[in-house]
């Protein structure tokens, strides 16, 4: 097999540039290149170029797509849309490495996964993964191991401290960005619950805007009934600074057990902890597991294997990542 990094055009330089600075770390370079910027805006598209060496740039996605060395694109434009952008790269022969949030249909995001499926091709998000990173295996192990049973409800967190202003772009919109700690940050907690808790009946929402200047909210909860009856919340804040930021905790409470991920003032960001405990005969049971790494990381060599033709084990399913834009749609 061919496992030489892949060329990737990458389009959308505002967030990209995170994605840039990340790609372009030794550890990612074996998997990936990045062969072309692209960006609507010239000024900045030409900057990013030449800060980071990159060799060229477009400013349209038509131009990019007409660059036979461009062996994928990666798209970190804002979500509503997306699946039409992907529609365009499918057709060229491209595969996608793209972001959550995925799409703002679940339709849209249903028949783009489909269609890539039938041509051959490779879409990949960072939430959720495409094949179940650490915790969530270590999650599902748990979950075997101890028989846990049922799951019957749920608590996820996570928050930063953000003092953002107005900049016109999609963030200030409530539509385009509905509750927006949840959509920008919560959507890794939505994607892992609905892995566990499946399709959602109802939802509530509550939210203020205490910090930033924007018209849409900082400060964010869902309240939530599934359709297997489980329930359970999501809170996503950008109003709290307790230099615990991005820890996306989880209690996971099923029939015989509960599991915690990244719980109590010990958690910190770059390592992941799962603890356990279950009903065992009667008798109570706890265990402790700690690992590397941090939650929506990508996986950029899995990326590389798909493209190359290789066969990914367990991949994530597709209605996963549909239930989570269902979530939002309720939103």
């Amino acid at each position: 097999m061919n496992n030489k990094p892949v060329k990737l055009g990458l389009v959308g330089l505002h967030f990209g540039e995170l994605m840039i600075k990340d790609l372009q770390k030794p550890e990612n370079q074996p998997f990936i290149e990045i062969a072309a910027l692209c960006d609507r805006d010239e000024p900045l598209a030409k900057r990013l170029t030449a800060e980071y060496g990159i060799a060229k740039y477009y400013t349209s996605l038509e131009t990019l797509l007409a660059d036979p060395g461009i062996e994928a694109v990666g798209l970190f434009t804002a979500p509503e849309g997306r699946a039409k952008l992907i529609d365009q790269i499918l057709d060229t022969g491209r595969d996608v490495l793209t972001t959550k949030p995925f799409e703002r249909s679940s339709e849209e995001a249903r028949r783009i996964l489909q269609k890539a499926r039938s041509l051959g091709r490779t879409i990949h998000l960072n939430s959720p993964a495409p094949t179940p990173p650490e915790d969530i295996r270590q999650i599902d192990d748990l979950i075997s191991q101890y028989h846990l049973g049922r799951p019957i409800a749920y608590r996820a967190s996570t928050w930063c401290r953000y003092r953002e202003q107005p900049d016109g772009s999609w963030y200030d919109d409530p539509n385009r960005c509905p509750a927006a700690p949840i959509y920008r940050l919560g959507i890794y907690l939505i994607n892992d619950i609905s892995r566990y808790f499946g399709e959602i009946e109802n939802l509530q929402v509550f939210q203020s805007c205490i910090f930033t200047e924007r018209p849409t909210s900082d400060n964010a909860q869902l309240s939530l009934i599934h359709k297997n009856g489980s329930i359970g919340s999501i809170f996503a804040s950008f109003c709290i600074d307790d230099r615990r930021h991005y820890l996306y905790t989880l209690e996971l409470n099923f029939e015989n057990g509960t599991i915690f991920r990244n719980c109590g003032v010990d958690a910190v960001y770059g390592k992941i902890k799962l603890d356990l405990s279950a009903s065992v005969n009667g008798e109570q049971v706890k265990e402790h597991r700690e690992f590397g790494g941090h939650i929506g990381e990508y996986q950029y060599d899995q990326f590389n294997k798909a493209v190359r033709g290789g066969i990914l084990e367990n991949p994530t399913p597709d209605d996963q990542i549909i239930n989570g834009i269902k979530l939002i749609e309720m939103l």
